[in-house]
């Protein structure tokens, strides 16, 4: 594993010990990168199963402001430690030690707002509708952000998701990635339209 592109692109990345940990291999990590590349202008990242931190670490690489690493494993979690020091990117990321939905109510608190969340869940225990439901709930994402699921290529994820509306997908080999992007206040207009478009017929 590697860094793809921008500033640490080349370095090497370390893998967690064992076969607990599915990383992102470099082909699906250079295609996320490649899909939300025209719209990803740095700000804040999430990466909610961090793992080896690979996607957080690309986000940083390629100009993101600051990035929150969460893992609840610990070999994981200290490989994480591992591949951001060896970028010397300490100084640019936090990290928690827990689960993920005991993690989003932590971060819940800090009121900080996220333009690029990375949902990679081991594929057994995934709840990926749910999570990104509760980041919209929390006020967790800023307005235009990505979210980029990965999953099962067997789950076919909603459309939308309250007012995260499906980009695109695609799969590679048992692997699938979904995009979603926020765009609540689109869907507030649209809503309004449809209210005002009600009142104008009961009126008629």
């Amino acid at each position: 594993m590697r860094v793809i592109a921008g500033e640490h692109k080349g370095r090497r990345l370390t893998a967690v010990p064992g076969k607990g940990t599915r990383p992102t291999t470099d082909k699906v990590k250079e295609s996320i990168f490649n899909m939300i590349g025209p719209y990803f202008d740095g700000g804040w990242a999430l990466d909610l199963y961090a793992g080896t931190g690979g996607l957080g670490i690309e986000a940083l690489s390629r100009g993101a402001e600051r990035a929150v690493f969460v893992e609840r494993d610990a070999k994981a979690f200290a490989v994480v430690k591992q591949n951001l020091a060896a970028c010397r990117l300490e100084q640019q990321a936090d990290l928690y030690r827990m689960d993920a939905d005991r993690a989003i109510r932590t971060l819940a608190t800090r009121k900080q707002a996220f333009d690029l969340v990375f949902l990679d869940p081991p594929y057994a225990h995934q709840k990926i509708a749910e999570e990104i439901q509760q980041l919209q709930d929390l006020n967790m994402l800023a307005e235009g952000a990505w979210i980029i699921a990965e999953h099962d290529v067997g789950v076919k994820l909603p459309e939308e998701i309250g007012d995260c509306v499906q980009d695109r997908a695609s799969t590679y080999g048992d692997t699938a990635v979904t995009l979603y992007y926020f765009d609540r206040e689109s869907q507030e207009e649209e809503s309004d339209e449809s209210t005002g478009e009600a009142a104008q017929s009961e009126e008629g």
